[in-house]
């Protein structure tokens, strides 16, 4: 019988208080998915996720006795939050699918850890483990398909794909994630065959979906599989041909400049150097405004290496020069932006009236003037404004 091993998570003062709830009375508890997972793979584990087959009700009652707070942050399929101690965690009672249409489910509660297991996308994210005891439940050979780094639907794969057609997505993320040597053959042949159903699914999910992807350390193996499957044919066909390079020599001035990955600067460097071209890929993904000028701003500008990084964050804001520049394979910009905020030119058109410029258009032709000679000179102070001015104007400062 394989156990967890020992780990942080499972010591937790509020884990133990919500097993004890849910454990009295001949009820039962277990973890599931990611952080079995990863807490057998070693790796840092974020959420704790557990499963009852106690009904939303009495999870909600037990916990409330205990005096856990609950919150019913998904009561309709079965989910609440139980924050005991500090921590956050989700408590989904058993389930088992009713209906599906490759977009949502319906589903019954369930008493069978088993039919829990078997609704859900790969094997390696259907082990359950006993919080105590660390004992794991293994239906689907989740644990051996870990071992072999391999990421595989559970069941038939093309039935596990049409229950939810963003699990195509997912096959991609957590093989990139998880996996190792060749994808496994009917896994990856299934996805390939449902690419055109990604088509049905909300654009929110796949943006989502394919920003985690682009988030990943280096998605690049996985990518450059994804373009050769189709996938970029359904949901990207701006994808720019010189991708490839591009995303590599993104990922180089990432690495020289110690910057965390960015999943947006990823998405820019698989898109031709095009404004346009960003803004229409930013709208059908349903991106937020702030995003979409992101993109759209690095569309612009990424190929503008000649202009002063400076100069550039004036005209398009310091994150959006920063990530130009890092996927124009110029690493130095991060430096030489860093601790800096774009200053505001020290002079306002009133200043101008007052040297005896009447207010009008020629106010705003000499502050504009004024403004890019500032620019120019890398935004020297106001004595150096004082004088740029006087130039403009035709006569000496006072």
């Amino acid at each position: 019988m394989t156990r967890l091993p020992a780990a942080e998570w499972r010591e937790r003062p509020g884990l133990h208080r919500i097993v004890a709830a849910l454990t009295a009375d001949g009820g039962a508890v277990k973890a599931v998915g990611g952080a079995v997972r990863d807490t057998l793979l070693g790796l840092p584990v974020a959420d704790i996720d557990l499963a009852t087959p106690l009904l939303p009700e009495e999870v909600t009652r037990r916990l409330a006795a205990a005096d856990i707070k609950v919150i019913p942050t998904g009561i309709a399929h079965g989910t609440v939050t139980a924050i005991a101690s500090g921590d956050h965690h989700e408590i989904t009672t058993l389930r088992r699918d009713v209906e599906t249409d490759g977009r949502r489910a319906t589903i019954a509660f369930a008493d069978d850890w088993r039919d829990d297991a078997a609704r859900r996308d790969f094997t390696i994210n259907a082990l359950y483990a006993d919080p105590d005891t660390g004992e794991i439940d293994d239906w689907f050979g989740g644990l051996a398909d870990l071992d072999a780094g391999r990421v595989a639907f559970i069941g038939d794969a093309a039935t596990r794909i049409a229950e939810d057609h963003l699990r195509i997505l997912r096959f991609y993320r957590f093989a990139a994630r998880f996996g190792r040597g060749n994808l496994d053959p009917v896994s990856h042949a299934a996805v390939v065959i449902a690419r055109q159903s990604l088509k049905s699914l909300s654009r929110e999910r796949i943006a989502d979906e394919l920003l985690k992807i682009l988030a990943l350390p280096d998605p690049r193996a996985i990518v450059g599989q994804m373009a050769v499957d189709g996938i970029f044919a359904v949901l990207l066909p701006e994808l720019d041909a010189a991708f490839v390079a591009a995303l590599d020599r993104l990922l180089a001035s990432e690495r020289d400049a110690a910057v965390a990955p960015a999943p947006l600067r990823r998405l820019s460097a698989l898109l031709p150097p095009d404004a346009a071209i960003a803004e229409q890929v930013a709208s059908r993904l349903r991106l937020s405004t702030r995003q979409r000028k992101h993109l759209a701003a690095l569309g612009g500008n990424r190929t503008d290496i000649v202009r002063p990084v400076r100069q550039l964050a004036h005209a398009i804001g310091i994150d959006a020069a920063r990530d130009s520049r890092l996927l124009a394979g110029d690493p130095s910009a991060v430096d030489a932006l860093a601790g800096w905020a774009v200053p505001e030119l020290p002079l306002k058109g009133g200043d101008i009236v007052a040297r005896g410029i009447a207010a009008g258009p020629e106010v705003a032709r000499i502050l504009k003037a004024v403004e890019a000679e500032w620019v120019a000179e890398d935004f020297p102070g106001a004595a150096r404004v004082a004088e740029l001015v006087d130039q403009k104007i035709g006569r000496a400062s006072d």
